[in-house]
Protein backbone atom coordinates (compact mmCIF):
# COMPACT_ATOMS: atom_id res chain seq x y z
CA UNK A 1 0.00 0.00 0.00
CA UNK A 2 1.30 3.37 -0.90
CA UNK A 3 1.69 6.77 1.71
CA UNK A 4 -2.02 7.53 1.71
CA UNK A 5 -2.84 4.22 3.47
CA UNK A 6 -0.18 4.63 5.43
CA UNK A 7 -0.97 7.74 7.09
CA UNK A 8 -4.57 6.37 8.38
CA UNK A 9 -5.02 5.44 11.87
CA UNK A 10 -4.78 1.33 11.89
CA UNK A 11 -6.24 -0.64 14.83
CA UNK A 12 -5.61 -4.44 15.45
CA UNK A 13 -7.96 -6.66 16.41
CA UNK A 14 -7.93 -5.79 20.49
CA UNK A 15 -7.95 -2.10 19.72
CA UNK A 16 -11.27 -2.60 17.80
CA UNK A 17 -12.83 -4.56 20.64
CA UNK A 18 -11.78 -1.90 22.97
CA UNK A 19 -13.03 0.62 20.67
CA UNK A 20 -16.28 -0.99 20.25
CA UNK A 21 -16.94 -2.59 23.35
CA UNK A 22 -17.11 -5.90 22.33
CA UNK A 23 -15.14 -9.10 22.04
CA UNK A 24 -12.12 -10.20 19.61
CA UNK A 25 -14.24 -12.97 18.55
CA UNK A 26 -17.24 -10.36 17.78
CA UNK A 27 -14.81 -8.19 15.66
CA UNK A 28 -13.54 -11.06 14.10
CA UNK A 29 -17.20 -12.01 13.16
CA UNK A 30 -18.11 -8.47 12.16
CA UNK A 31 -14.99 -9.21 9.59
CA UNK A 32 -15.97 -12.37 8.37
CA UNK A 33 -19.63 -11.51 7.87
CA UNK A 34 -18.25 -8.14 5.99
CA UNK A 35 -19.26 -5.55 8.12
CA UNK A 36 -15.30 -4.31 8.42
CA UNK A 37 -12.47 -4.95 6.17
CA UNK A 38 -9.46 -5.68 7.27
CA UNK A 39 -5.96 -7.28 5.95
CA UNK A 40 -2.61 -8.15 7.65
CA UNK A 41 0.22 -5.49 8.41
CA UNK A 42 3.46 -6.93 9.82
CA UNK A 43 1.16 -9.95 9.77
CA UNK A 44 -1.11 -8.28 12.44
CA UNK A 45 -4.80 -8.21 11.29
CA UNK A 46 -6.07 -4.26 11.10
CA UNK A 47 -8.17 -1.74 10.07
CA UNK A 48 -8.37 1.58 9.22
CA UNK A 49 -10.38 3.52 11.72
CA UNK A 50 -11.47 6.07 9.39
CA UNK A 51 -14.01 2.79 9.01
CA UNK A 52 -15.81 3.44 11.91
CA UNK A 53 -18.52 6.14 12.52
CA UNK A 54 -19.28 6.68 15.97
CA UNK A 55 -17.71 4.06 17.30
CA UNK A 56 -19.33 1.48 14.70
CA UNK A 57 -18.43 0.00 11.72
CA UNK A 58 -19.55 2.54 8.77
CA UNK A 59 -22.89 1.22 7.46
CA UNK A 60 -22.19 1.54 3.83
CA UNK A 61 -18.93 -0.28 4.16
CA UNK A 62 -20.47 -3.48 3.98
CA UNK A 63 -22.13 -3.53 0.76
CA UNK A 64 -18.98 -1.87 -1.01
CA UNK A 65 -16.89 -4.45 0.26
CA UNK A 66 -19.55 -6.93 -1.16
CA UNK A 67 -19.67 -5.55 -4.90
CA UNK A 68 -15.76 -5.53 -4.53
CA UNK A 69 -15.60 -9.07 -3.20
CA UNK A 70 -18.50 -10.07 -5.98
CA UNK A 71 -15.95 -8.04 -8.89
CA UNK A 72 -13.35 -10.40 -7.83
CA UNK A 73 -10.69 -8.13 -5.63
CA UNK A 74 -8.94 -9.83 -2.85
CA UNK A 75 -8.69 -8.03 0.69
CA UNK A 76 -5.74 -6.55 -0.02
CA UNK A 77 -6.81 -4.79 -3.67
CA UNK A 78 -10.48 -3.61 -1.74
CA UNK A 79 -8.41 -2.09 0.97
CA UNK A 80 -5.91 -0.35 -1.48
CA UNK A 81 -8.82 0.73 -3.28
CA UNK A 82 -10.72 2.03 -0.66
CA UNK A 83 -8.11 4.33 0.59
CA UNK A 84 -6.30 5.73 -2.40
CA UNK A 85 -7.66 8.19 -4.16
CA UNK A 86 -9.85 7.51 -6.86
CA UNK A 87 -9.67 9.82 -9.99
CA UNK A 88 -13.18 9.52 -11.51
CA UNK A 89 -14.16 10.25 -7.74
CA UNK A 90 -11.42 12.96 -6.85
CA UNK A 91 -10.97 11.25 -3.17
CA UNK A 92 -10.37 8.25 -1.73
CA UNK A 93 -13.63 6.03 -1.82
CA UNK A 94 -13.76 5.60 2.21
CA UNK A 95 -13.79 9.38 1.98
CA UNK A 96 -16.40 9.61 -0.85
CA UNK A 97 -18.33 7.15 1.42
CA UNK A 98 -18.38 9.75 4.62
CA UNK A 99 -19.26 12.51 2.20
CA UNK A 100 -22.50 10.44 1.51
CA UNK A 101 -21.30 9.72 -2.06
CA UNK A 102 -22.47 5.82 -1.41
CA UNK A 103 -24.52 4.84 -5.02
CA UNK A 104 -20.98 7.07 -6.89
CA UNK A 105 -18.68 4.77 -5.14
CA UNK A 106 -20.59 1.09 -5.75
CA UNK A 107 -21.19 2.54 -9.31
CA UNK A 108 -17.44 2.68 -10.37
CA UNK A 109 -16.45 -0.29 -7.69
CA UNK A 110 -19.22 -2.23 -10.16
CA UNK A 111 -17.35 -0.86 -13.12
CA UNK A 112 -14.36 -2.45 -12.03
CA UNK A 113 -15.10 -5.93 -12.02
Amino acid sequence: MTDTSEARIWLTVPDLADRLGITPSKVRKLIEERSLLAVRRDGVLSVPEVFLVDDAPMSELKGTIIVLNDSGFTNDEMMEWMLEPEDSLGAAPVDALLAGRKAEVRRIAQALG
